[in-house]
């Protein structure tokens, strides 16, 4: 709920920090702004120039009335001539006015697209530079929301309501300049129903304001609940919920309704209450105007104009008033906007990168990390040491990998062993220490280039929409059709490829849905090692394949460690054996490193943790997952 209302909640509806902001997104557009500005004018000024047309018609030809016109040196004194004059005057400013609207509404559309496109591109490029622990903080709904939802408020905001407004402005200016310059005590009767307009506009826009409002909070929840319940398919249909989902979504459609329901409400008094008001208006200048007439006080074509007048200038209130909501929900939509865009980046690329080309030695030096930093008031009162003020995952980390070695990382759930990974590829920076890569601080590199020395492969393996050999090439040029077919070979998932009806082409849907879980995992590990990286990450990459798959898994590692330098993580013992070294952590330090026969020797916690495994394996049989038997020597230690 809490999360709806603070996506939802509509705030101020103008914002001049924001709109300046926002303004900056059309200064490389700004003479097609200019030109969509100026031709919103001269539209204004064609918008009211016809009620005037009007009336030096009726006043000099029809009637005979003696007065002075600014069209008189233009006019011929003749009344057919004249008339005739003055519709072609007509039929051209209704011609300018199309010419000017389509000039405007090109040029705004043309424009807000082009700043829209921007705006998006540097949101999902800051996205892209954001650190990981963002993305573990903000759900992914609200990010797209942000590119989607949030940048087309805006849009709706430059092409139209923007516009809309201004337009709307320049008539209202226009009409009543015209007005009070012809009859300045007519004019005065004509606007006498504005506070009682402005009062019913008030009234209006605070109830739509709380209507929209809630019908958004009703979109939000509908939108969640249904990629909920879409996405738990399977659940819901196995413990037979379909009808409890189905009363659940009900009420929550419901309170949809509802809020449409009281926003039609106010639109559907609000318009009504301003006709009657307009028509009030016309009947008394008809009344005051006429009377005005009979008394040669004023003539028949300034009370015709005034009728004409009256009824354009109450439609741009009605416009105002809804423009309104838009020009709300955009100040809503820029806020978050830039809350997003104004979120540091954590992790920043190196002022001088150095160039590294060696064999591919690691090295943790004192490294200590913590995902989050302890507030004040939750500190011991102790001394006061770097200890106290950060919630520390690893503790003065020391180790070195050498060139060609493959080293395994264990330890229990949360000792630390994908947090080394993370900050190995510099997915977050470390608070304490240094992390080495063939003797230079990885914050010296260039994050491209760090990242581009490694291959990995995550124990949930991900694939993109595209086809099989877009997954594994993953957009890098060098990488050859002939090298990714060895990769697949070598990988031992090449006779499947070539099974599939357009093999390497074969189309996969979103996150290889139509993939078992084994074969999205050897095609990860093809990806990989077609990049020929020159140090090899396997964060749990056997944990979720069966036994036939983990036996190709293996199979396929002895031949991407030859050569290059492994990192491994895995709880499933069985997989590491033979790995050069291993290294045991244990709440977040390192307790122990050897080999398999070094450390058994040693009975310690990997003796413990070996211990278990294969007693459970003499009791089930299967490998056990990772939580049971890792969490147990944290209190036999």
């Amino acid at each position: 709920m809490a999360t709806h209302q603070e996506e939802e909640v509509l705030g101020k509806a103008y914002d001049s920090r924001l709109m300046k902001r926002l303004l900056t997104y059309l200064r490389p557009y700004k003479w097609q702004t200019f030109l969509a500005l100026a031709a919103i004018i001269l539209k204004a000024a064609m918008d009211v120039i016809g009620p005037y047309l009007t009336k030096t018609a009726i006043d000099k030809y029809l009637v005979h009335t003696h007065y002075n016109s600014m069209l008189d040196p233009w006019l011929s004194n003749v009344p057919m001539v004249g008339i005739g004059q003055i519709s072609l005057m007509y039929v051209s400013a209704l011609g300018l006015s199309f010419i000017f609207e389509f000039v405007q509404t090109y040029m705004m559309q043309w424009t807000g697209q082009k700043a829209m496109f921007d705006l998006r591109t540097e949101i999902f490029a800051h996205l892209q530079q954001l650190h990981i622990g963002f993305f573990d903080k903000n759900p992914v709904g609200r990010l797209v929301t942000r590119v989607t939802s949030d940048v087309d408020a805006l849009n709706e905001m430059f092409t139209g309501g923007v516009v809309a407004i201004f337009e709307d402005i320049f008539v209202l200016l226009g009409i009543i300049v015209i007005m009070l310059k012809m009859n300045w005590w007519l004019a005065l009767i004509t606007f006498a129903v504005l506070p009682i307009i402005f009062m019913a506009t008030m009234i209006f826009r605070k109830k739509v304001r709380e209507s929209y409002r809630r019908i958004r909070t009703a979109i939000a929840r509908i939108n969640s609940y249904m990629q909920e319940h879409v996405s738990g398919i399977v659940v819901l249909q196995l413990f037979n919920r379909e009808r409890r989902s189905f009363e659940e979504f009900e009420k929550v459609n419901k309170q949809h309704m509802e809020a449409y329901k009281d926003a039609i409400m106010a639109h559907a008094v609000y318009y009504p209450v301003v006709e009657i008001l307009s028509a009030t208006a016309i009947a008394c200048v008809i009344w005051f105007g006429g009377g005005a007439v009979l008394r040669d006080a004023v003539s028949l074509g300034v009370v015709v104009a005034f009728m004409q007048y009256a009824q354009r200038f109450f439609r741009p209130i009605q416009d105002l008033s809804d423009k309104y909501n838009i020009l709300q929900s955009a100040m809503a939509s820029s806020e978050r906007i830039f809350k997003l865009l104004d979120t540091p980046v954590e992790v920043l690329q190196p002022a001088n990168p150095r160039k590294v080309d060696g064999p591919g030695v690691i090295e943790f030096d004192h490294v200590w990390f913590g995902y989050r930093q302890i507030p004040a008031d939750e500190r011991s009162n102790g001394a006061g040491t770097h200890s106290e003020n950060w919630d520390w995952i690893l503790r003065d980390l020391s180790f070195t990998i050498e060139p060609g070695e493959t080293v395994a990382i264990v330890g229990h759930t949360g000792a630390g062993k994908t947090t080394i990974i993370s900050l190995l590829l510099r997915f977050y920076d470390v608070q304490r220490g240094a992390i080495k890569v063939d003797g230079v601080n990885i914050r010296e590199m260039a994050i491209e280039d760090l990242r581009r020395r490694f291959g990995v492969v995550l124990q949930d393996p991900f694939l993109f929409s595209g086809t099989v050999e877009d997954n594994i090439k993953l957009g890098t040029p060098w990488i050859e059709d002939a090298a990714v077919e060895q990769a697949a070979e070598d990988v031992n998932v090449a006779d499947f490829i070539r099974t599939l009806p357009d093999g390497f082409k074969e189309k996969v849907r979103e996150r290889g849905s139509t993939l078992s879980t084994g074969q999205k995992q050897l095609i990860s590990f093809a990806r990989a090692l077609a990049h020929n990286p020159r140090i090899l990450v396997l964060d749990e990459a056997t944990s979720s394949v069966d036994t036939d798959t983990e036996v190709r898994v293996r199979d396929a590692l002895s031949k991407m460690v030859e050569g290059r330098t492994s990192v491994i993580i895995a709880h499933r013992l069985s997989t590491i054996q033979q790995a050069d070294k291993i290294i045991v952590m244990h709440k977040g330090k390192l307790r122990e490193i050897g080999t398999h026969q070094q450390l058994l020797a040693n009975r310690g916690i990997y003796w413990k943790l070996y211990q278990l495994q294969y007693k459970d394996q003499e009791l089930g049989g299967m490998v056990p997952a990772a939580s049971g038997a890792l969490e147990s020597p944290a209190t036999a230690d």
